[in-house]
């Protein structure tokens, strides 16, 4: 199982091994405070198209199709993401940003559900 979660949200027991696929640290969340397992921030996306979110005029689908387009190259990290999501039964991938439906990890949730990559 693989679900998506705010950083800055209460940790719970339900989360599993928490996952940050963000390429930078929250602000003002310390390493404790997050309870993260692992930092992943060469899934999260590159730092030029990161800016070019934040800064340009927000186009949801450009940013999906974007971002889908790097991950095709980061096969190795979709399938070390998959390898622990089977070891662990239930990932949380943890994100910084405000909007909780139009962020990288929901995209990422969803190519994960469908990868075929290494178990």
């Amino acid at each position: 199982m693989i679900q998506t979660k705010r950083v800055y949200e209460k940790p719970s027991k339900e989360d599993g091994f928490r996952i940050l696929v963000d390429r930078l640290w929250p602000r003002g969340l310390t390493k404790e405070r997050a309870h993260v397992d692992l930092w992943m921030k060469d899934i999260a996306p590159s730092d030029e198209l990161r800016k070019w979110f934040h800064h340009e005029e927000m186009n949801w689908s450009e940013f999906v199709k974007r971002y889908k387009s790097e991950l095709s190259k980061k096969k190795e990290l979709l399938g070390e993401l998959k390898k622990l999501g089977n070891k662990h039964g239930r990932l949380t991938l943890l994100f910084g940003s405000k909007d909780e439906k139009q962020n990288q990890a929901v995209i990422l949730a969803d190519i994960l559900q469908g990868f075929k990559g290494k178990k």
